[in-house]
């Protein structure tokens, strides 16, 4: 059995050129270019979570006080 796992080498020795390090910086953001906050939220969404949020405290409210009484 000798021989059995001997393992044979790559037929293709060449560098993918698919994992370079400039293949990986073009889809990351510079450091300087990212946001330390995540990113913005657009200004059209801001007054429906505004508005979600009130209604999700009503809600509680509302629920608290049929709880008590």
């Amino acid at each position: 059995m000798r021989g059995f796992a001997t393992l044979v080498g790559m037929a293709d020795d060449s560098v993918d050129p698919g994992g370079t390090i400039e293949s990986y910086r073009a889809f990351v953001p510079a450091p300087e270019l990212a946001s330390p906050t995540g990113p913005p939220v657009p200004e059209s969404s801001k007054p429906s979570l505004i508005g979600a949020v009130v209604v999700a405290a009503l809600l509680l409210a509302l629920a608290f006080w049929i709880a008590l009484s």
